[in-house]
């Protein structure tokens, strides 16, 4: 069982940055694969980023490339986003999400879910 819990959304202006946090409670937190997705209004949630188990490959949305960074720290079992120069577009319920052993881009492939962070993002 993996339990995570997001942080550090919240109101920001076009051009800022915010970090969003992930904390993880699993036996073997390096064992898993850890994405980040999120969800705006009306639409469908979307993939963002995922990191593999060692933090040695990475992958992003084409929305997000060069704007957004995962990161993840074993040790601490948490997984991180920094997101700079966000746009209103940006708008969403950002999630963490965890999946066993490769670094899927496909809901389907993420087993445990947090509750979501809120980010805004004015004009």
């Amino acid at each position: 069982q993996v339990q995570l819990v997001e942080s550090g959304g919240g109101l920001v202006q076009a051009g800022g940055s915010l970090r969003l946090s992930c904390a993880a409670s699993a036996r073997t937190f390096s064992d898993y694969a850890m994405g980040w997705f999120r969800q705006a209004p009306g639409k469908e949630r979307e993939f963002v980023a995922a990191i593999n188990w060692s933090g040695g490959y990475t992958t992003y949305a084409e929305s997000v490339k060069g704007r957004f960074t995962i990161s993840r720290d074993n040790a601490k079992m948490t997984v991180s986003l920094q997101m700079n120069g966000l746009k209103p577009e940006d708008t969403a319920v950002y999630y963490c999400a965890a999946a066993a052993w490769n670094t899927p881009r496909r809901e389907r492939d993420y087993a445990y879910w947090g509750q979501g962070t809120q980010v805004t993002v004015s004009s």
